[in-house]
């Protein structure tokens, strides 16, 4: 399986986030984060908690696992 990291997952917000044209800050705001919580995720500072996931991949409409970048294979 391939293993999940604080790099791919803040690259798929970062995408995610780029692909919807929308600013850190902007994006911050609709999850009630702080705009530096978002910007420390992009760049894999720390990693986001679950239930701060289950936000980001409800705001964007899209499965835990495809924000994770967790394919299932082994």
């Amino acid at each position: 399986m391939k293993r999940i990291t604080g790099n791919t997952i803040g690259e798929n917000i970062r995408n995610l986030r780029m692909q919807n044209e929308l600013k850190q800050y902007i994006l911050a705001d609709r999850l009630h984060m702080c705009r530096q919580t978002i910007s420390a995720y992009e760049r894999g500072v720390t990693l986001p908690d679950i239930y701060s996931l289950i936000d980001i991949a409800d705001y964007f409409n899209i499965t835990l696992d495809e924000l994770t970048g967790r394919t299932g294979k082994k």
